[in-house]
């Protein structure tokens, strides 16, 4: 069970801040979520007490930089049901997907060679492959969607041929929430020896995710999604598959050694992938946020957010203005629209009523063709926010078809 009263005393934001004179009612969890008082604490301990570099100083400070830094890898590494070794610190999802495309794909794909995508997905699983796609003549296939923007697993065999070297994929869509049976589509992949990469920059936040359990190739997320700094995330990958792999970025760090002759000797995966000083009170605060989650459980933080996901729904569907695009979903996403008011003008009204949403594209700009529609607003929920919160939500909803009257009265 989530204690919601005490839950909400850990973040400043939710007691400090007002938005246009009204308490903040904040549901833009799906772009970013907010701060525990731990973790900002453990950034500033590291700022504060040992402040150092990792992996080069022969110094007490530096020796315990090295351990706080490679205890969150381990920390992570029990998240995900991994080896540590298998981790590599990014500075986010993005960067990780980018150095799959640009360190795996770019020397194992060749001309006419196939990726599926769906139209789903976030910019950052797609825009990387369509580069890749480019520079190596590749041919970028969609999967269908089922019509709750779920990849739809029984057509895909239909469109995976000989040529399929890739599957690139949301564990959950940042936009409409559908959780995708990402286990049954790596277990038919893998049956045609195709490589997976999970995009599961809004799953790990909320759910538990096994690596082992699901057998993808490849991982990613972030967590500033999860309670943690900005600027960091993770790339999971077999082992193997990360010795196959090119670094991307080079520098010191990441070698073991090199001479006059231009030769190099890289360090193995993961380090030969963190060239360069890391982003060291981050990946340290990152560690408080895990723990912190895990603390609470996953398991209840999944629930909760259905809980007020199903409550939210309810609310909504008795408006009549309210167009709902997935309802049916189980992550704590509500998709709408507010008939004949454009997305980001209600986006506008909202934060006037001192609730911030996302409206627009949510950086997946093909899906508004399968939706039909010029865009969205978002309403995204986590641990922290309460069903009171949502009566606010809803009664904003009722008059949102008057969202003039907000700047003119």
């Amino acid at each position: 069970m989530i204690d919601i009263n005490e839950i909400r005393k850990d973040f400043p934001m939710l007691n400090n801040h007002k938005m246009q004179g009204h308490q903040l009612v904040y549901f833009d969890n799906a772009a970013t979520s907010l701060k525990p008082k731990c973790v900002i604490e453990a950034m500033n301990d590291y700022y504060f007490n040992y402040n150092s570099n990792v992996h080069r100083g022969d110094y007490d400070l530096a020796a315990i930089s090295d351990a706080r830094y490679e205890q969150t890898r381990q920390v992570v590494a029990d998240l995900l049901s991994c080896d540590s070794k298998e981790i590599v610190f990014t500075s986010g999802t993005t960067q990780a997907i980018n150095m799959v495309a640009f360190g795996y794909a770019m020397n194992y794909l060749n001309c006419d060679d196939e990726i599926i995508l769906n139209e789903a997905e976030h910019a950052s699983n797609i825009l990387p492959w369509y580069e890749i796609a480019r520079k190596k003549h590749l041919k970028i296939v969609f999967a269908p969607l089922d019509a709750q923007g779920k990849v739809d697993v029984k057509q895909l065999s239909s469109i995976i041929n000989e040529k399929t070297k890739m599957i690139s994929i949301a564990y959950v869509s940042n936009v409409l929430g559908a959780i995708n049976d990402v286990k049954t589509i790596i277990k038919i992949a893998h049956e045609k020896n195709i490589v997976v990469l999970v995009d599961a920059a809004q799953a790990v936040p909320h759910m538990k995710v096994d690596v082992k359990d699901l057998d993808c190739d490849f991982l990613a997320f972030s967590a500033h999604k999860m309670c943690g700094p900005t600027g960091i995330g993770v790339l999971y990958g077999k082992y193997d598959m990360l010795c196959k792999m090119d670094t991307i970025s080079l520098g010191g760090g990441m070698n073991a050694k090199f001479d006059a002759c231009q030769n190099m000797l890289l360090k193995k995966p993961p380090y030969k992938f963190e060239g360069g000083t890391p982003a060291i009170a981050e990946v340290i605060g990152f560690a408080t946020a895990i723990k912190y989650l895990s603390n609470i459980g996953f398991d209840n933080i999944a629930n909760y957010e259905k809980e007020l996901k199903k409550y939210a729904i309810e609310k909504l569907k008795e408006i009549p203005n309210i167009i709902i695009y997935n309802e049916a979903n189980d992550s704590g996403i509500v998709t709408f629209n507010i008939k004949d008011v454009f997305c980001q003008d209600a986006g506008s009204y909202f934060n006037s009523k001192g609730i911030a949403v996302r409206s627009g594209h949510h950086c997946a700009k093909l899906l508004p063709n399968f939706l039909n529609v010029i865009g969205t607003v978002r309403a995204s929920f986590y641990f922290y926010n309460t069903k009171e919160e949502i009566d606010i939500f809803v009664e904003a909803c009722k008059h949102g078809g008057d969202f003039l009257d907000a700047f003119f009265k």
